[in-house]
């Protein structure tokens, strides 16, 4: 729950019932996608190498990813600030907790 504090302190000023949704969905979205990582993501024919097949796990990691990236976006525009602005509170709560695992 301090990461979700921590966020809604960095988007002080929006909407924060929809921000704190948003959020929700932001940690739920992690969880899933560390979860499908530990799961293959190619399956090869024993029979012929060759021939490889995405898993149900990559398919839905690719649209879970897509979904997490448009929610970060969302904040980042909700923060008020440009993405290429390495200084804001969302960028330095993300590159924290990236730095941590």
């Amino acid at each position: 729950m301090t990461r979700k504090e921590n966020l809604i302190k960095a988007l002080e000023g929006a909407d924060m019932v929809l921000i704190e949704n948003v959020i929700d969905e932001v940690i739920f979205l992690e969880k899933q996608l560390k979860t499908l990582k530990k799961l293959p993501f190619i399956k090869v024919n024993p029979d012929n190498p060759a021939q490889q097949r995405a898993t149900p796990a990559q398919k839905q990691y690719k649209e879970l990813l897509q979904q997490y990236n448009n929610l970060i976006k969302l904040l980042f525009a909700a923060s008020g600030q440009n993405e290429s602005d390495s200084e804001s509170p969302l960028r330095r709560f993300f590159n924290k907790r990236d730095n941590k695992e």
